[in-house]
């Protein structure tokens, strides 16, 4: 571990050991590559190991925009493209068009079922009524990943389970899988939390399915720096991530559980903390994970971090800290 990092690995160090989290995994990469991985506590008895995999639960998000960017720059689709090009049974009912950009920035206004659904992620998509107008809002959404899912396999004939393995092994991210034997580690609170973890994994769900280690999210953070600083072309090209970032919900409502004091904006599938009041450098794109996962780019200044661990409810946890901790050490 670099040294550098000091204050950031004793952030996760205290974590676990005050019991806030039960394990943590923290990564530190740029575009040269990781500069900083060491792991934290146990799951019971099993003590977590930097290459153990973990339930990436929404990272899944913009590894699945990531595929449907990619469509988009071979001409088959456009984040004008309508839902309905790919599914005509949906949208019965409603007077408005929900497009590929709507569902990549939780602005579509389709009714939310849960995380483990017991309908199927189809049916709810096809079935739910709408909760607002297609762009009139935003409230977070998974389902909505299953009409990207749906547009970019319809687009590309690939699931977007092989689409994902294709682009990640070009660069070095061979563990993203939705493959039980992976052996993640469990969320200690999942059933307290609400969920059912054998209805949700049957799912498959594109919006929060993925499993992952930490060395996959840093071989990601090192590309996308590649990409954004240095015009490099990786899993996109730099316009394309440029489009990407582009924020997508300006200053319509935002709705819960991400209300206007949360200072984020959304681009095409990614979270934009352009306005997060509690962080030096708002510079800044990723997602967060239900069970506490948490992975970040900062452009400008050169880092991205991962950090894996698996409790659904953590009082007295704000990665902001941890954020701070990394950027202040530059």
């Amino acid at each position: 571990m670099s040294t550098a990092f000091a204050a950031a690995y004793d952030w996760a160090r205290r974590a676990v050991a005050d019991e806030r989290l039960p394990t943590a995994v923290l990564g530190v990469a740029t575009a040269d590559g990781t500069v900083a991985l060491d792991a934290f506590g146990s799951t019971g008895d099993r003590a977590a190991r930097v290459d153990d995999h973990y339930r990436l639960f929404s990272i899944t998000k913009p590894l699945v925009g990531l595929g449907a960017a990619r469509a988009i720059e071979q001409g088959l689709l456009t984040p004008e493209t309508p839902l309905s090009w790919a599914l005509p049974d949906f949208g019965a009912g409603r007077d408005d068009i929900v497009r590929l950009r709507h569902l990549a920035s939780h602005t579509a206004g389709i009714a939310e079922p849960a995380l483990d659904t017991a309908v199927g992620l189809r049916p709810a998509l096809l079935s739910g009524g709408r909760d607002f107008a297609a762009g009139a809002a935003s409230r977070y959404s998974s389902v909505a990943f299953e009409g990207i899912a749906a547009m970019t396999a319809h687009a590309t004939a690939r699931t977007w389970e092989d689409d994902l393995a294709g682009w990640a092994s070009g660069i070095g991210a061979d563990g993203f899988t939705l493959d039980e034997a992976s052996d993640p580690h469990e969320v200690a609170d999942a059933a307290a939390a609400g969920l059912d973890m054998s209805r949700f994994t049957a799912l498959r769900h594109p919006g929060a399915g993925v499993i992952g280690r930490a060395a996959d999210l840093l071989a990601l953070g090192s590309a996308l720096l590649r990409t954004a600083t240095r015009g490099e072309r990786t899993v996109v090209s730099a316009r394309t991530l440029a489009m990407m970032l582009r924020p997508l919900t300006g200053d319509i409502p935002r709705l819960e559980p991400y209300p206007p004091e949360r200072g984020q904006d959304w681009g095409f599938t990614w979270n934009l903390r352009t306005r997060a009041p509690g962080l030096i450098d708002r510079d800044c794109f990723g997602h967060g994970g239900w069970s506490g996962t948490e992975f970040w780019v900062h452009p400008s200044a050169g880092v991205a971090w991962v950090l894996l661990t698996n409790r659904a409810q953590r009082p007295g946890v704000d990665t902001d800290q941890l954020d701070n901790a990394i950027i202040a050490a530059l």
